[in-house]
């Protein structure tokens, strides 16, 4: 018979963000039993999910002096995975009803928003958030505690010190723009800018776009530029570049394919590695994100090379630090809001003592384990985090550390099916669909919760 939740150990825990990943660590931890404290910096939950139309003075996002616009989204984004396969597992993402709401499966960004906000209201996690709040230090003190240094919106000349007995990171990936290197890009003339800075299409219309990137947001961002420039040159070294390509055959008449960029000049071309060259206007760049933690001091435990947070035990404990310091999302190319919600079980579990983990040695010699892995099959370094074809793998395994069911099987098929229409069809898979059977797979599934599986606290 399973001991009672009281023998276990209740800690003070600082969850540092209230998107996606904050909220759930929030919810899980305190159903484990613990004290929560969450800092939001914004004034509400929702993390890159709250659309803004403000972007950065600097267009790069290079200059650390700027202010910080913390969303990445653009005005006509949709979810490129359907909703079924979204949710957290117990509280599914269904369509509402409501006639100010996204019915559509695979909806605009507002509605992953209200969500968000819905799923707070629904575990009652509002109470635990101190909004316009930031922390601006976590460190390490004496008998294992963190000390917390934050700063109100209202008062940011005062900083309150709190003691924590544990920190979750939960602040997101998507703040920091990564760059392409491009040789003379000093001295050319025309606007380049990072896709963290893109909103809406109109102001690249009659122009000469060059896009760096094969992702899912250089999929969008440059049929959407598409619509009004003069032409779109996509650069692309990704797996995606048969999409990329598809696209530039198929859907429109005024984009093309290159490989990625030799050189620019100061005359305005650019110039690419198959020698064909063209006269820009705006180059884009369409290249992700760097894991960025400026308020974290481990004094030089946790480090961050070339986009590898690490060493990291399973992507989550330090294991010099554990469990008093983990990492909630750091994953991508992922089924993001079931995964944070599997790493927010196992960390609340270790805090009381109810799950075991490994000895320091034995975490370090499972990372040191991984990382060698990555060099053999020749993966570069910062895509130490990209999970994709192994993400499943994890998921059940975290499951499995828990004690509970791991994911569904229909929401594997179905994410695999997405990716399959994603690739036939780039420009009409949000609409045009053939997997009808895991739809009712899922919503019977979803029958077994209560309404939107809220008011288990």
């Amino acid at each position: 018979m399973a001991p009672s939740i009281s023998l276990f150990k209740s800690r003070d825990v600082a969850v540092i963000g209230a998107g996606a990943a904050g909220l759930v660590a929030a919810r899980e931890l305190r159903r484990e039993g613990h004290k929560v404290v969450v800092f939001e910096r914004e004034r509400q939950v929702g993390g890159t999910w709250v659309y803004t139309p403000t972007v950065e003075t600097d267009p790069l996002g290079s200059d650390p002096s700027r202010h910080i616009v913390h969303s990445s989204l653009y005005a006509s984004l949709r979810t490129n995975l359907p909703r079924e396969v979204m949710g957290f597992l117990d509280y599914p993402f269904v369509s509402t009803g409501e006639p100010h709401r996204d019915p559509r499966r695979f909806p605009g960004h507002r509605e992953v928003s209200l969500y968000l906000k819905d799923f707070a209201v629904g575990f009652g996690l509002s109470e635990l958030i101190r909004f316009e709040t930031e922390v601006v230090y976590a460190g390490l003190v004496e008998d294992d505690k963190w000390r917390v240094k934050s700063r109100s919106g209202n008062d940011a000349a005062i900083d309150v010190e709190e003691i924590f007995d544990a920190v979750v990171v939960c602040n997101g990936h998507y703040t920091e723009p990564r760059l392409a290197e491009i040789p003379g890009i000093d001295a050319w003339p025309g606007k380049h800018m990072h896709s963290h800075n893109y909103r809406i299409p109109e102001p690249f219309r009659d122009q000469v776009v060059v896009l760096i990137g094969g992702a899912a947001s250089a999929v969008d961002i440059s049929m959407d530029i598409a619509q009004v420039a003069k032409a779109v040159h996509i650069a692309s070294r990704s797996v995606e570049a048969g999409i990329l390509e598809k696209l530039s055959g198929n859907a429109v008449d005024n984009m093309w394919l290159h490989p990625m960029i030799e050189s620019v000049q100061k005359d305005g071309t650019v110039i690419f590695y198959d020698g064909s060259v063209v006269l820009a206007d705006v180059i884009l760049h369409c290249t992700g994100y760097k894991y960025h933690f400026p308020f974290l001091d481990t004094s030089g435990i946790v480090t961050v090379d070339d986009n590898r947070v690490g060493p990291l035990y399973k992507h989550i404990f330090p294991p010099h630090l554990a469990p008093g310091l983990s990492f909630v999302g750091l994953l991508w190319k992922v089924l993001p809001f079931p995964m944070f919600e599997f790493q927010s079980k196992w960390i609340a579990g270790a805090l009381s003592g109810r799950i075991g983990l490994p000895s320091q040695e034995e975490m370090m010699a499972d990372v040191s384990a991984f990382y060698l892995s990555l060099e053999a099959s020749d993966t570069p370094k910062h895509y130490t985090h990209n999970l994709a074809d192994s993400q499943f793998e994890y998921d059940d395994w975290l499951a499995l550390e828990c004690g509970i069911p791991g994911v569904e099987e229909w929401r594997k098929k179905m994410y695999q099916a997405t990716a399959k229409n994603r690739k036939a069809r780039p420009d009409k898979y949000r609409d045009e669909w053939e997997d009808e059977d895991l739809m009712l797979e899922a919503q019977k599934d979803f029958a077994r919760c209560r309404p939107n599986g809220a008011g288990d606290n």
